[in-house]
Order: C-alpha cells, then structure tokens, then sequence
C-alpha cells in the first residue's frame, strides 16, 4: 500500500477543508465529500482506506451511511459529532463505528486516532503487513480463528469482524479462561489510555457476539462475568 487515501465526509467544509490540511500535513490523501451520498460515490469509485464521517448530515446521516459501508468494506470509520451523549456515542459504535470523536475536537488528538485505526487496519489486511507471529489457528466450539489471513469462520461460514472486532475475539481467544475488565480489554486493543472504556467496549462486544452468533447458543462462546469483565473459555 502506497498512499494512504482518507475520506472525510462532512457538510460543514470549513471542518472537511480543516481535516484535509491536517491530515495531508501526515502524508495521507483526502477525499472530501459533502454529503452521505457523495461520500458513499467515492468509497465505490476509489481505493479508501479510512473513513471520517459527520453524524448530523442533511438527507442521509452519518449513521446510515456507515451502516451502507459495512454491507460492503471492513475500513475503519471514525465519527466526528457535536452529539455528546453516553446513548448518541453507544448508537454510533452500534451502527459499525470504530470509533467517535466529538466536537469541537483537537485536530491533533483525532489524526492521533486516525494513526491508531489503520495500524490496527493495515496490520490484518491480507494487502498489508502481517504479524510475524501470527499464523495460529484458534479453534473454540465452531469458531475458527485464523490470525493470519484475519479469516473467522462460525459453523464453516465465513463472517466479517472489522480489526477492531477480531482483535477483542483474538485477545480472550488466546487467554482462555482469563478475565479481562473492559479497561483491560481497552488497553489491549485500542493501546491508548482509557476513554471511556466501558461502553466502547461493552458495544464492541454486543456487535461480535451477534457476528458469532452467541445470542442463540447455550453454550456461549463469550462469557460475561458480572462485575469483572468477559473471558473465553477453551
């Protein structure tokens, strides 16, 4: 992968023409859309590989558009809101986000965020580098975890997790039996300080549980452990 290419969709162009500089600045390539629509045109037409998107946009908001990325691209997509609130961040990582910065925001604290999510991304693309260590083949009760080609199989179907996902399913694959706490499971993934940990990562899981289809199984393949966090066991 050469240049990077970024899009930021966002209504208010004053913010997509402040994030290009910005992002440019790192040697990333913008792609500035100024409806849901328009960014949606770009993601079909051109090889993106991060997406920055506004909620509160006119004829399609920033949420449905991420739903319509997810029926067709695992890239990482960051919102960019001026809704603050626990619900509106909680529905924003529902809907496939992988991240939700609010406004007003440091241009400097989200190109951070932005580093974060396509290390994580370019790590397991099959197009990007791989982990040198990783070429295990995890295998707990119908889930097949393969590290190396970033592929997760539930009952011989293939499912798609973004990186986010598959590193939350790798992380308690590869230490089953342990519990972890959602800070624990938020600096294991995310490697940042802890933001908001909870309800990140509690969403996070509600989304892979569904992926894996643990919502009908009796015999779960995530475990809640009241008070303390999630675990896998073997």
């Amino acid at each position: 992968m050469d240049q990077i290419n970024i899009l930021v969709t966002d209504d208010e162009r004053e913010i997509a023409d402040l994030l290009e500089i910005y992002l440019v600045s790192d040697g990333y390539r913008v792609w500035k859309a100024y409806s849901a629509k328009e960014g949606l045109e770009i993601l079909q037409e051109h090889d993106i590989q991060l997406a920055i998107l506004d909620i509160m946009m006119p004829e399609m908001d920033g949420i449905e558009m991420c739903r319509q990325i997810r029926k067709f691209s695992n890239i990482p997509v960051i919102f960019l809101s001026a809704k603050s609130a626990d619900l509106d961040k909680i529905l924003g990582l529902g809907c496939g986000a992988d991240d939700y910065v609010t406004k007003p925001f440091s241009p400097l604290e989200l190109t951070a965020r932005v580093k974060s999510q396509l290390r994580r991304y370019t790590e397991f693309n099959p197009d990007g580098v791989q982990k040198k260590d990783a070429s295990e083949v995890i295998s707990i009760r119908g889930v097949v975890i393969n590290r190396t080609t970033h592929v997760v199989t539930v009952d011989g179907e293939e499912i798609k997790l973004t990186p986010l996902e598959f590193d939350i399913l790798c992380l308690l694959a590869q230490n089953p039996g342990k519990v972890f706490s959602t800070d624990e499971i938020f600096k294991n993934v995310w490697n940042e300080t802890v933001y908001e940990a909870n309800n990140t990562v509690m969403v996070h899981i509600r989304r892979l549980r569904t992926k894996i289809k643990d919502d009908n199984r009796e015999d779960k393949i995530i475990t809640t452990v009241w008070g303390v966090g999630y675990k896998i066991d073997q």
